[in-house]
């Protein structure tokens, strides 16, 4: 059975049939609108964010089966502080301040994507992002609260984490 996968990222909820989806999937004889259809369905929990997504496609009958991924860790952070676009200059606008929950929230999300073999790992990574974008977490600079990490300074509520860190396949 030939099988054909296409990836593209869409915004969340609100995938078009136009260019570059439509005629690609019109080229392998599928219903676009059903596809795109499926894909906001699918994709709906996201909404307003970019979600990298494929679809594999059974050409000879014609089925498929669509693969949602998880939003990039500037959409989610963006989703989470509430604000529409990051900063254009981090180092001096800020756009919110998040809490270390919502911090780790975002690395468990993210965890399929991530190399990060840690919970404490993967937040650090998360709060290099949140730096570059211009968000502030728990009042300060991210890069001081990456320190703080180092130091232990959240490792109690690292524990309390990691439970669902571990559940996530990864």
């Amino acid at each position: 059975m030939p099988t054909k996968s296409i990836k593209i990222v869409v915004e969340g909820g609100n995938a078009k049939p136009g260019p570059p989806l439509g005629p690609t999937l019109s080229q392998l004889g599928l219903n676009v609108g059903e596809v795109v259809k499926k894909i906001n369905e699918a994709t709906s929990q996201f909404k307003g964010m970019t979600v990298p997504i494929t679809i594999e496609i059974d050409t000879s009958t014609k089925k498929y089966e669509i693969k949602v991924g998880v939003p990039t860790t500037t959409s989610l952070l963006l989703k989470t502080v509430g604000a529409e676009a990051p900063s254009g200059d981090p180092e001096h606008k800020k756009i919110g301040n998040l809490k270390m929950e919502q911090i780790i929230d975002v690395a468990i999300k993210k965890k399929p994507q991530l190399t990060a073999k840690t919970l404490k790992a993967a937040v650090k990574s998360i709060l290099g992002t949140a730096r570059s974008i211009g968000i502030t977490v728990e009042g300060k600079d991210p890069k001081m609260v990456v320190k703080e990490v180092e130091q232990g300074k959240y490792d109690d509520l690292l524990t309390k984490y990691e439970q669902k860190w571990n559940e996530v396949e990864g």
